[in-house]
């Protein structure tokens, strides 16, 4: 053939003496013997032949791809979606991350992007589970949401994190340290009312005599520095933050140093992934794990069962996710003095965004 002439599925089929049935089948591994599907997939090898992704996409009305999305300045969301990436990869799937950033303007527009592309499917860590706009991928399209469900999107998949336990876990843990003001860094915010893990923490925090202050903050560690800045320059500050995030409490690491107080000596800190860093900063973080190997394997299972069953079929039923507390040296018991009455306040204190 002239140089630079693409190869096409009937060169394929030609040199493999089959039908382009056949040889289409070989090289997906999905009929034929196992020493047909290797001479096949050996000849195309040779022969230089490439799947067109979009004639394959005409041909079956499937592009192979599936959206991955999440705000990518968390830490462990950032992990998640490398992880995920992987698991798909070994199914021969190909995966586009896009960055929701912790917004529901943002991950609206990825939504719709997804649904331009004509994902065949996604794995979503949602910023407004409860959002309308979640409704723009067609009921053919596998969604499977990991922490909370889509309410408004019926039929989805939904890997689900048991928040209450790991949150009722640290508040357990500071109060028998005997922390009675803490403050909780969250990165939701006002116009994400579907997550409802501030709210849990809030009620949880009551019975146990739990002074809770509640700071919306950015998602990064750089951001929540900043307003943890503001959180421990105060007069009556808290003796512990707890962060729905390690990324967020590495941010309160940053403002800790810069304001010359020591952890936990000053101020103790708690974390809700474990992520890989949480063992490496000093003093180790303590923080809430999750079995992250396990999460991935059911979203992709889940992904699988509703890729299969049609538009029409029963979707699988939610599998829920248990942590557990991995206590380090970032706890400890308060100062004497340090839990002196705070002065009167809301319940939950704003700060502005970057």
């Amino acid at each position: 053939m002239p140089r630079g002439t693409r190869r096409t599925l009937q060169d394929v089929a030609d040199a493999a003496g089959l039908s382009l049935a056949a040889t289409s089948y070989a090289l997906r591994g999905t009929r034929g013997s196992a020493a047909t599907i290797e001479r096949v997939q050996a000849l195309a090898d040779q022969l230089g032949y490439r799947v067109d992704p979009i004639a394959r996409a005409l041909a079956s009305g499937r592009t192979g791809t599936v959206g991955i999305s999440g705000s990518l300045r968390d830490l462990w969301q950032q992990d998640l979606s490398v992880q995920l990436t992987r698991a798909l990869r070994t199914l021969d799937k190909d995966a586009t991350i896009a960055d929701a950033d912790a917004d529901p303007h943002a991950e609206r527009r990825v939504v719709e992007r997804f649904a331009a592309q004509r994902v065949d499917g996604a794995l979503v860590s949602p910023v407004d589970p409860s959002a309308d706009y979640w409704r723009l991928l067609t009921p053919s399209t596998a969604v499977v949401s990991l922490g909370d469900a889509l309410t408004a999107r019926p039929g989805s998949g939904a890997v689900l994190f048991d928040n209450r336990f790991g949150i009722a876990s640290v508040l357990d843990h500071l109060h028998g340290l005997g922390h009675r003001r803490v403050a909780l860094l969250t990165p939701s915010l006002p116009t994400t009312p579907g997550r409802p893990s501030e709210l849990l923490a809030v009620e949880l925090a009551a019975p146990l005599g739990v002074d809770l202050l509640v700071v919306p903050a950015p998602a990064s560690p750089a951001g929540a520095a900043e307003a943890a800045a503001g959180l421990l320059s105060g007069r009556d500050r808290p003796t512990a933050v707890f962060c729905l995030s390690d990324s967020l409490a590495f941010g309160v690491y940053r403002a800790a140093a810069d304001l010359g107080l020591r952890i936990p000596g000053d101020v103790s800190v708690v974390g809700f992934d474990d992520h890989q860093l949480a063992a490496l900063v000093a003093p180790a973080l303590t923080t809430v794990s999750w079995d992250e190997d396990a999460i991935v394997a059911a979203a992709v299972r889940q992904l699988l069962a509703l890729d299969a069953r049609g538009e029409d079929g029963p979707a699988p039923e939610p599998v829920v996710f248990r942590p557990h507390l991995v206590v380090r040296r970032s706890t400890a018991a308060p100062q004497p003095g340090a839990d002196h009455p705070a002065r009167s306040r809301s319940a939950t204190a704003s700060t502005s965004r970057p």
